[in-house]
């Protein structure tokens, strides 16, 4: 049996990756900064799995201690969620965004390359590395980015490609469009809105909420996430996305419909984030192409997943820090 390493594992696309590996029939060992949160934030706790051990180890604190498990463990992938992942925020301590995002990650990657049991290595970047722009952008689309956050990714994606060029590291690169689905944390926007209308909140909307966005459900970039950590050529990155676009207000409006509650009674327009990017919109024809992969979740299938997660959920949520909490 292959067993695939996670770091980032307690994040809601490792957490949510973790489920889909597993139920591939692999042994999965995880790793996270932070002690495992409640069951309702872990997809993969959700299914009786038994061939999942996790790790508390932090990538800036305890990379020994994750290079020492690599190496007992011996897994032919790894995947690599972790990361300072919050824009706005980052502006406030850049440093820990470097640190995390770049200095503690290429030593990682540097360990990495040195382990010959390693068959793939998974780097799970971010569309921000583009900065605002305009069409649906392919993989070859140039840098640009806006916020500290965006250039510490910017400046791991370029490293690694060094990585790949000089020790023909096994690499692949995935960069997906907005995620979501049951078990997101609650700062983000699906989950936020839909607890907050729930609680009889007023959600705080950013600038209005007009810029655009692709939303994507988390199964389906697992299942692309797989196809890519199997299929595809080294040194690549591959886009995972949709095709429909829609402002942060439209989705706003789609869930308070779904909710059946006036968007004016539960929602305050405020001003918006430094850095904002106005649009990111990806073209997968790449993954869609090479690999067979599809989307098959629909927003408003979606939605009404994370709306019965919620529901399901609600006093354990309730009870929980809607707010991103920083850690350095």
């Amino acid at each position: 049996m292959k067993t695939v390493f996670v770091i980032g594992s307690n994040s809601f696309s490792g957490a949510s990756f973790i489920d889909f590996a597993l139920n591939q029939g692999v042994k999965v060992v995880g790793t996270s900064r932070s002690a495992e949160p409640i069951d309702a934030m872990l997809p993969y706790k959700w299914r009786h799995h038994s061939q999942f051990a996790f790790h508390q180890l932090d990538l800036n604190q305890d990379l020994q201690g994750i290079i020492e498990l690599l190496h007992a463990v011996k897994p032919t992938h790894v995947i690599n969620f972790a990361a300072q992942s919050m824009v706005g925020e980052s502006w406030r301590h850049p440093e820990h965004w470097f640190m995390t995002n770049v200095v503690s990650t290429v030593k990682l990657h540097d360990a990495l390359r040195k382990c010959d049991f390693l068959e793939r290595y998974v780097h799970v970047s971010t569309p921000e590395v583009y900065g605002s722009c305009s069409g649906f952008v392919n993989e070859n689309f140039p840098f640009n980015p806006s916020t500290p956050y965006a250039v510490s990714r910017a400046a791991a994606d370029m490293s690694l490609r060094t990585f790949h060029t000089a020790y023909n590291f096994p690499v692949l690169t995935t960069r997906a469009a907005n995620v979501y689905g049951p078990g997101q944390q609650l700062y983000r926007i699906i989950p936020r809105t839909i607890l907050f209308i729930l609680l009889g909140r007023k959600l705080q909307l950013h600038g209005g909420g007009v810029s655009t966005r692709s939303f994507i459900h988390m199964d389906d970039v697992s299942d692309a996430t797989w196809k890519i950590m199997h299929g595809g050529h080294n040194g690549d990155t591959y886009h995972i996305s949709t095709s429909e676009v829609v402002s942060i207000r439209e989705l706003v409006e789609r869930i308070c419909t779904k909710l059946n509650v006036n968007f004016e009674d539960h929602v305050e327009v405020v001003g918006d984030r430094m850095g904002k990017d106005s649009a990111y919109h990806l073209d997968s024809t790449k993954v869609r192409t090479e690999l067979g992969w599809t989307d098959r979740v629909t927003l408003d299938q979606g939605l009404g997943e994370c709306i019965a997660w919620v529901r399901k959920n609600f006093e354990a949520l309730k009870a929980s820090d809607y707010d991103y909490t920083h850690k350095p």
